[in-house]
């Protein structure tokens, strides 16, 4: 017996979701790239020698979109 989830609206929610982590992603992946190559908006963690925070930063971003993706495709 498989218990029903009544709070789930459904496709078009799993969608929507799928939609937003992937533009939440693209643009912390934008964000982390641009302080890396120019300093701006985090500070300039780029010049102070601290790049391995947006070398991470690239790195997850980059999986959530790809995660996202792929959760995407699965849905319907």
């Amino acid at each position: 017996m498989v218990a029903s989830m009544q709070a789930v609206k459904g496709l078009s929610m799993e969608k929507w979701l799928c939609w937003a982590s992937m533009g939440v992603a693209g643009l912390m992946l934008l964000l982390f790239v641009l302080d890396l190559l120019t300093g701006v908006p985090f500070g300039g963690s780029a010049l102070s020698g601290m790049r391995i925070v947006d070398i991470f930063g690239i790195v997850m971003s980059a999986l959530l979109l790809y995660m996202s993706w792929d959760a995407l495709r699965g849905v319907g």
